[in-house]
């Protein structure tokens, strides 16, 4: 018994990962920007579908093909926040969710008109490898995608500890006025964090390729859970939604073993509801200001 817990235990974790990895970018958009990016599950789709392509078009392996699909993320998220989040910054936040929403329908239907409705996915000789470790059987994939996940986190801190852009930016989400009255240029900052913000969720999107399926609707399914996992971890908070990654992966494994697969969704946005009406800054919030890029 006690092995299949650990067995769960694992399986949950490593889902877990998946989801922070989604998360990171997420929560540092809003941090600095203060605008929820409802397209961001379709910037995960758009990455998914761009690292499909390059494996059928030039057999490019989708580990390799992260270092092509991040940057390429990374310029798509400029331009977006150019043409789609800068006019808007100063708007009331019903006409921003409005424009993200807008945004988000625009390329779920723009991918449903180039690629139809089909599923596709990628098949590799490690897509269905594992490893086992005293008994216990960990996915290669799932395991890869976990540990970039943590990497991507600590990675992230300390560039917003350490570097002066990263001290730009932490500047910028606690206060944009002082923060410009340092001399700190608010509008290039963020546009380069909605930049990183997205190019997280291209490095999310090629280490799914091997374990996941794509379609033009899939980000819905994940931006869902991501939400989830930045109000948990406390919004803006980097480390934050990390910890909540991995608690709604713990969730949603022992639900399904416990109570019913068909009921872990409804498990963990109960969670969700919980959270919110027991203490709306999260689980690891540490309130307005500090919390924004998860330094205090």
């Amino acid at each position: 018994m006690m092995e299949t817990i650990l067995q769960v235990a694992i399986s949950g974790l490593l889902v877990g990962g998946i989801y922070a990895l989604i998360s990171i970018g997420l929560t540092l958009i809003f941090g600095v920007t203060r605008i929820i990016n409802f397209a961001h599950g379709e910037l995960l789709m758009l990455a998914m579908y761009t690292t499909f392509w390059l494996f059928q078009l030039f057999s490019l392996d989708p580990y390799v093909a992260l270092f092509f699909v991040t940057p390429l993320l990374f310029l798509v998220g400029l331009i977006i926040h150019w043409m789609v989040i800068q006019p808007i910054l100063g708007a009331p936040p019903l006409m921003q969710i409005f424009a993200t929403v807008g945004l988000s329908v625009a390329l779920q239907n723009g991918a449903l008109l180039l690629w139809k409705a089909d599923y596709r996915t990628i098949r590799t000789a490690y897509s269905t490898a594992v490893v086992e470790v005293g008994g216990l059987f960990i996915s290669v994939p799932r395991l890869v995608a976990f540990l970039v996940a943590m990497a991507m986190a600590v990675a992230l801190f300390l560039f917003l500890k350490k570097t002066p852009l990263g001290k730009a930016i932490r500047a910028t989400a606690q206060d944009r006025r002082a923060a410009m009255l340092m001399g700190v240029d608010v509008r290039r900052i963020y546009l380069l964090s909605f930049g990183i913000g997205t190019a997280c969720v291209g490095v999310a999107g090629a280490l799914l390729m091997p374990v996941y399926y794509t379609f033009p609707t899939v980000g819905t399914y994940f931006v869902l859970t991501a939400f989830v996992v930045v109000v948990l971890g406390g919004m803006g908070d980097m480390m934050g939604a990390f910890l909540g990654g991995l608690i709604i992966g713990l969730v949603e494994a022992f639900s399904g073993f416990l109570i019913a697969t068909a009921l872990k969704e409804a498990v963990y946005f109960t969670l969700f509801i919980l959270v919110l009406l027991l203490k709306p800054s999260g689980l690891f919030g540490m309130g307005r200001g500090a919390e924004e890029v998860g330094l205090k």
